[in-house]
């Protein structure tokens, strides 16, 4: 075996390692946080103020074997009459090479109080459970390599010695707040907050608490847009929409920054995530990526594409992420079921 074999083998299992480890320690992200509301803030469940159905996947470092598959379904309705949103979601997010998979059942509820003609504020609930699932054969470990590459022996780890599948099964609990105008908003959430343990051997590993901090403001581009959005109405937007959010998990943290700009039928965006101030071990900053969007927005539908140009140490040589996100609001059934005209929509872009 060549040297230069040997060094991309090794690469493969730093990757692997390093990806597994981040897979158990934090939950999926998505880049387009603001198209899978639920995942975001169990507080956004029926913040439409009408039936939302969303999916979403993402394919995390495609170029590489370590890659992540997430897929997100979710569903979720208003009811004016108790103020109250219901929601549910569904996740799957799956690190191919490792087999490692991870399935997320949620409910969620968000109740909904209105301060003033101008100020609403939300908070919301949700109870999951949780299955994950790896199976060991297959994989390769660290102490099976030296310098002459694979040594083609039986690893000592002790998850090499289990060659079936290994199931994990638990409850999570999250939680979340909003406040908003029609404008412009202010969330918080936190997502596990029991701290499940996620050892498949038995030692003690809790997940850690995952906590979001987001907002953002919405900028009416014409007479149209800034009356629509006051008074909940549907009408072409033209807007511009300066967005963030804060994730911080265990050691690890990012910040999302960036700008939507609504023409419907169009949407278009640029995002960086990142903390480049900041950094994990000496000259390893924390950058990230470079995110560009491009949507469909007409009446209840939104569709958007987006891509991750990796600029962190790992390079473009990982393909970025693919993301692709579908959401479809249905209009009320019956005009008595209206919502009043002093509830507010949540005026978070779709995409």
């Amino acid at each position: 075996m060549d040297k230069s074999t040997f060094m991309r083998k090794i690469s493969t299992v730093f990757l692997i390692v390093f990806g597994n480890v981040l897979a158990w320690a934090q939950d999926p992200q998505f880049s387009q946080f603001y198209a899978n509301p639920l995942y975001l803030n169990p507080a956004m469940a029926g913040g439409a103020l009408a039936t939302r159905v969303t999916a979403n996947y993402r394919h995390q470092w495609p170029a590489l074997d370590a890659n992540f598959i997430t897929y997100s379904a979710s569903v979720d309705t208003y009811f004016p009459r108790i103020n109250s949103g219901l929601g549910f979601i569904v996740s799957r997010d799956q690190q191919v090479f490792a087999r490692f998979n991870s399935i997320d059942v949620g409910a969620q509820y968000a109740y909904q109080l209105q301060l003033s003609r101008r100020v609403a504020v939300r908070a919301g609930i949700q109870f999951s459970y949780v299955n994950r699932s790896i199976n060991y054969f297959g994989l390769t470990f660290g102490d099976q390599f030296d310098n002459r590459g694979f040594l083609n022996i039986q690893s000592i780890d002790e998850l090499a010695r289990n060659p079936n599948p290994a199931a994990l099964n638990y409850m999570n609990v999250s939680a979340g707040g909003m406040i908003y105008t029609s404008r412009s908003w202010l969330g918080i959430s936190a997502h596990n907050l029991n701290r499940p343990n996620q050892s498949f051997v038995g030692t003690a590993s809790p997940l850690p608490t995952r906590f979001s901090v987001h907002g953002g403001v919405k900028i009416p581009l014409d007479d149209n847009t800034r009356y629509g959005l006051a008074e909940s109405k549907t009408a072409p937007e033209r807007s511009i929409t300066p967005a963030f959010q804060y994730r911080a998990q265990g050691r690890f943290d990012q910040f999302d920054v960036g700008m939507y700009l609504t023409y419907e039928p169009v949407v278009l965006g640029l995002w960086y995530r990142g903390l480049p101030i900041k950094q994990y071990e000496r000259g390893i900053y924390n950058n990230d990526a470079l995110i560009f969007l491009a949507g469909f927005k007409q009446g209840g539908l939104s569709i958007g594409y987006s891509y991750d140009l990796t600029v962190s140490n790992l390079g473009t040589s990982t393909g970025g992420a693919h993301e692709v996100s579908v959401s479809y609001e249905f209009p009320p059934a019956r005009p008595r079921k209206r919502v009043p005209r002093n509830i507010k929509q949540l005026p978070c872009p779709k995409f």
